[in-house]
């Protein structure tokens, strides 16, 4: 407990001390009863008043904390001269009221500790010391105080009276310092002790608030409690939305997996995020106990690790790409070697004068087949070795409408409707070439993916260190195995289709440092997205 705190409880004690003694003081003149003189007993009613009145004096006062120290110690020398006061008042040494300086020093031993305790009942001996001396030799007579009474006690008794009260004033301070000290000690140390729990709490709702995870809480039953932001982000639910909700209803696919009797390992799990985009979850479950060691129920902490799983897969699909681009740059060229001799030769048999009609129709078959075949080879030779881009930075506003423009009179886009929606100023460093390449394939690719009519619209994202250029379409959309397999090389689902359009997109895209990944939205068809640094 404060000082301050202690002072106002000790002032609201001597308020009602105050009305109470002023009350008794009032009845006890009404019956006659009290055992002063009729010329102090209005002294002793004006007293206990003016006690109330300085009371409540003292608590406005105290509303001003640079006076805290000024009121304890005027409240101490007001207590003094009080009881010295009431005690002259009501029969000096045969006052009831002399046991009040014991409270006088208390009251100091507690306000302001045992060393002015001890100057309090120093100071409590000599005023009570020196009243019952001057009563006995007759100086109080002035004020209605005989010595006929201290005669009556006797020297002798009168000296055991003083030496007693001295001795009972000292071990009050001594004893009363003692305990307010150790009552201080004890205070300050549950003072750090709260502070710290103070500090403690603060900083695990820091951690819990700012933390870049996902952290809830559950009872053993399965019920939220402790939601944090990071969770509200993923989920699109507030704190108090998810409060008292199971788990299950937000998280299905925890159901099978609750409850561990320990730690659980690192698992992860599919969620759909409120915008429709799918989400992988890494996640763990570990239960917490109370201070018995009863199970009070469960720590669920969970990240998103999409961006890691689709990194971890773009890199096993850039290993598998490189290594195949390497053999199909081998085998090119062993096989563009023969070729080459082959078409030679048909070319030489052509040339003869005396060859049959149906022979010459035979050899012009193969040189068309040779022909396609190097020209499949140069395709396969540009995947796996792309030129190096020629950078050059290019508004992409203006370039997707170059590229509509393009496609006007391709027949594939009669009945598709092509929207433009980057509308924002956006410009990237590209080789434009290659990217014509690469938005021309994929726009194509779009377009056969409908049959009859439909829709294709690309628009631009931006963040603080990339550019997202999304081409999507209204299709049939591609398989989750099929979005596996669709950049590599001689993988296709076109009947007549080499399977090396999306191959060479991706590395042409991979070669400007960026990256180029497919997946199906939750309304359908079919989304490109080609990411690339910001210039």
């Amino acid at each position: 407990m404060s000082s301050e705190r202690r002072l106002r409880l000790f002032i609201y004690a001597r308020i009602l001390v105050s009305f109470l003694f002023l009350v008794a003081t009032l009845i006890l003149e009404y019956q006659n009863s009290f055992v002063v003189t009729e010329r102090f007993q209005p002294g002793v009613i004006r007293l206990m008043a003016f006690s109330f009145v300085f009371s409540i004096i003292s608590l406005f006062i105290l509303k001003k904390r640079k006076f805290i120290q000024f009121v304890t110690n005027l409240q101490v020398i007001w207590d003094l001269s009080f009881v010295t006061v009431l005690v002259l008042f009501t029969g000096g040494i045969l006052s009831p009221y002399s046991f009040l300086y014991l409270l006088s020093i208390m009251i100091a031993g507690m306000l302001l500790g045992r060393r002015q305790a001890l100057y309090t009942a120093s100071l409590c001996g000599i005023l009570y010391g020196t009243i019952l001396d001057f009563q006995y030799f007759g100086y109080l007579s002035f004020i209605g105080l005989g010595q006929e009474e201290a005669r009556q006690v006797g020297a002798l008794q009168l000296f055991y009276t003083i030496s007693f009260n001295l001795i009972a004033f000292g071990l009050t301070a001594f004893v009363t310092g003692l305990l307010a000290e150790r009552a201080h000690v004890s205070e300050e140390a549950l003072q750090r002790s709260s502070i710290d729990y103070s500090e403690l709490a603060q900083l695990n709702s820091a951690i819990v608030a700012y933390s870049e995870s996902g952290l809830l809480t559950t009872t053993v039953t399965g019920r939220i409690r402790v939601f944090n932001p990071y969770a509200e982000a993923i989920v699109g639910l507030s704190q108090s939305d998810a409060y008292d909700k199971q788990i299950e209803s937000i998280f299905p696919q925890l159901s099978d997996h609750f409850f561990p009797s320990k730690d659980s390992k690192k698992l992860e799990f599919e969620f759909r995020a409120p915008d429709g985009t799918a989400v992988t979850l890494g996640y763990r479950v570990a239960p917490f106990t109370d201070s018995e060691g009863k199970l009070n129920g469960y720590i669920v902490n969970f990240r998103d690790i999409t961006n890691i799983r689709q990194m971890e897969t773009a890199l096993k699909k850039a290993d598998r790409l490189a290594a195949l681009g390497e053999l199909s740059a081998r085998m090119a060229h062993e096989i563009r070697n023969p070729l080459a001799a082959l078409c030679g030769s048909v070319q030489l048999l052509s040339s003869s004068a005396d060859i049959k009609e149906a022979d010459a129709r035979l050899l012009t078959i193969v040189t068309r087949e040779a022909e396609r075949l190097e020209g499949l080879i140069s395709e396969f030779l540009l995947y796996a070795r792309p030129a190096k881009p020629q950078m050059e930075r290019i508004e992409l506003q203006s370039f997707v409408e170059d590229e509509f423009h393009f496609l006007a009179n391709d027949r594939r886009f009669v009945n598709i409707t092509l929207h433009n929606l980057v509308t924002n100023p956006v410009e990237v460093a590209v080789d434009r070439n290659q990217l014509h390449q690469v938005m021309i394939n994929l726009l194509q690719n779009s377009a056969d993916a409908m049959s009859e009519k439909g829709e294709i619209r690309i628009e631009c994202r931006t963040t603080s260190s990339a550019v997202s250029i999304i081409i999507s379409d209204t299709g049939a959309g591609i398989t989750k195995d099929a979005a596996q397999h669709v950049f590599e090389p001689f993988w296709t689902t076109k009947p007549a289709g080499t399977g090396l359009g999306l191959a060479i997109s991706y590395r042409i895209i991979e070669a400007h440092g960026g990256t180029l990944s497919v997946d199906t939205p939750a309304d359908g068809g079919s989304r490109f997205v080609i990411s690339l640094p910001l210039p």
